[in-house]
Formats: C-alpha cells, structure tokens, sequence
C-alpha cells in the first residue's frame, strides 16, 4: 500500500514538473525561434535621456552576439566575449554597440504612462532569506512568477516598464544583457540599468 501511494505521489511531481515548467520551455521555444525564423519585435536604441535614437520593427528579427568582434586577452588563453550586437531585421542586417537597447516582441506593452516609474517601498514583514530566494528560483524556473520590469539609462533616466503574471530573466550570450520571459513573450535588455519587482512589494508598499 505504501508504495502504491509513493508510485502515485511520484507520477503527481512528474506531472507537476512537467506542466508547471512552461517557463524553461518558453525560454527555449522563443530562442528556438528567434535562431530559425525570427520573432515579430520592436527594436529602440535609447540616449542617457532616454530619447528615442532608432526605432525598428520587423516580423523576422534575431540578436546575437557578433563573434567577429570577440578577442583574446594578452596571453592569448581567453576569450573576451563581444558587445557588438549582430541584429537581423527582415533579411537585412543592423549592428549596434554601445547605447542602451531595448527589444520587445508584439503584444508586449510599454506601461511608462500608466505605472509611476519611480518606486519608495517600506516593508515590515519578516522572512528568511534564503527561503525567499530558493522561492524565487524555483518559480524562476518552473512557473514565473508575478513581477514588474523597471528598465532606465545608463544614468538612469526612466526608459520603459514592463509587468506580466509568468515572468522570468535569464543571461544571453551577449555580454551586459538581459533575456525575460514575460507572459510568453521575449524581452531583452543591453546596456541598460533595471530593477524587476514582485508585484506583491509594489502592491503592499
């Protein structure tokens, strides 16, 4: 009897597992397609008072890293990773160093008009930190988790926010950016300062 209900407990945590991990497989579709036929996205370079410089949008665009410009440290045993970006855009190709970029796929929505982008928060409730840490990388992983995206310059002027139900942020190849996952939707950040809420410390602060 005891194992008939550890069989049955251990199909539940499979099933778990693999219905909850949408998070991980939305990070590896939206990879798979952007490698392969692209996103639909809006691409925007940003200046330190975060006005527009370009702004682009296409229905087939991928970023990467351009390899061209990795280099070699003195002695020649390591690899410093590139920061020029190799942006494809409907067959034509962009390439872009240095000032922030934000690209967002369709059906994200920049929410800088209707959330004050500037956060004072007072919190007086107790928890354990690592607790609260190995709560969040699970729900990183497995099922995203209710948070907001404040995304600012350089020198931090306000430059976009960003809030979803399932969000999780994961590293790129591309040296000083950020990938999230938001509601299924792909977000990535260059050069850019952020600070990503749970929508819980915005709501009880």
């Amino acid at each position: 009897m005891k194992n008939k209900h550890t069989f049955k407990l251990s199909i539940l945590l499979i099933m778990v597992l693999v219905l909850t991990g949408c998070q991980a497989i939305s990070e590896f579709v939206s990879g798979f397609k952007q490698d392969f036929i692209g996103l639909t996205m809006t691409v925007q370079t940003y200046d330190e008072q975060a006005q527009i410089i370009d702004s682009m949008t296409g229905k087939s665009v991928s970023i990467e890293r351009d390899e061209e410009f990795d280099s070699q440290t003195a002695e020649g045993s390591t690899k410093a990773d590139s920061q020029v970006l190799d942006i494809q855009i409907g067959g034509h190709t962009m390439t872009h160093v240095g000032s922030s970029l934000i690209a967002a796929e369709k059906g994200l929505n920049d929410l800088t008009m209707e959330v004050d982008n500037r956060v004072e928060l007072y919190d007086t409730r107790s928890n354990l930190p690592f607790i609260s840490r190995l709560q969040d990388n699970l729900g990183q992983t497995f099922f995203g988790k209710k948070k907001t995206i404040m995304v600012r310059s350089q020198n931090g002027t306000p430059l976009a926010v960003y809030s979803g139900n399932k969000v999780s942020y994961f590293k790129t190849d591309v040296p000083k950016s950020t990938g999230l996952i938001i509601d299924g939707k792909y977000l990535f950040i260059y050069r850019c300062d952020y600070t990503i809420y749970d929508n819980e410390l915005l709501e009880n602060s």
